[in-house]
């Protein structure tokens, strides 16, 4: 199921943040101390933010943001594309929950924004993530260096509105 972040999630959004498993290609996780100090007791809640869970309990996040010029992909003239993101605890990996919750959300985003691409990035080293962007059907834009290993962006062409 995905909904709005509540203050219920705070435990899981700090082992998120602070799992050397999860964020393993997304530059190393954040100390736990600061994760407990910083993060507010009901995390952000924003549109396109979304809480996966299962059985009553928060099991990772995903997320759909807006690109800013600086990371410009050039699928969009205006550099506006949405970016798919997501993160789930490790012990939640291997059971088809990434895919299933980033089905229903770009099935929501296709719905709220007809015909607008969205963007997947993530390290070609990311084997999940690269096997999960294929199975979403993402097709590759360009492969370039950053944060000092080869990375990878996609594109979702969703299905264009009828005429």
């Amino acid at each position: 199921m995905l909904r709005e972040s509540e203050a219920r999630d705070r435990a899981a959004f700090i082992e998120l943040f602070s799992s050397p498993e999860v964020n393993t290609y997304l530059g190393g996780p954040r100390p736990r101390d600061a994760c407990e100090r910083t993060l507010p007791e009901t995390p952000e809640r924003r549109p396109g933010l979304f809480v996966i869970e299962l059985d009553g309990a928060m099991i990772g996040t995903i997320e759909l943001n807006r690109r800013d010029a600086e990371r410009r992909s050039h699928v969009r003239p205006d550099a506006g594309e949405a970016e798919l993101g997501y993160l789930l605890l490790p012990e939640a990996w291997g059971h088809g929950y990434a895919a299933e919750a980033c089905t229903a959300a770009l099935g929501w985003f296709a719905d709220a924004l007809p015909g607008h691409p969205v963007v997947l990035c993530t390290q070609t080293a990311n084997t999940r993530s690269m096997r999960l962007a294929a199975k979403l059907g993402f097709t590759e834009v360009q492969r370039y260096e950053a944060w000092g290993a080869e990375q990878w962006m996609g594109v979702w062409p969703p299905v264009p509105p009828p005429a």
